[in-house]
């Protein structure tokens, strides 16, 4: 693991298709990028451009709204921002249902 990763705590369940060799098997150790958004806002860039420190920037989300969880670009779940020692992390709250034809472990 490099200096910027972390583990990752499961509930142990393991996908069916990993322990029966499907094939798949090769492709469980792939990166993939998580991306975890707390909320949107736009700015004219006249407001961009008056950013400095200690600006706050307001985001369309309430204080205790789930926070989005992607993986790739594609919204995955939900979840809720917790603190681990020093860091930040998510607690998964909610997997969202895959679109038709997408097949879920």
């Amino acid at each position: 693991m490099s200096g910027n990763e972390s583990p990752i705590e499961t509930n142990g369940a393991r996908s069916e298709g990993a322990t029966r060799g499907t094939g798949f098997g090769a492709l469980l150790d792939v990166s993939m990028p998580v991306t975890v958004e707390i909320g949107r806002t736009r700015l004219t860039i006249e407001e961009v451009l008056a950013l400095d420190a200690g600006s706050v920037v307001e985001l369309d989300r309430l204080a205790g709204e789930p926070v989005d969880v992607y993986i790739g670009e594609r919204r995955m779940a939900e979840g809720e921002v917790v603190v681990i020692e020093d860091r930040l992390g998510v607690r998964i709250t909610r997997v969202l249902p895959q679109p038709d034809g997408e097949a879920r472990s």
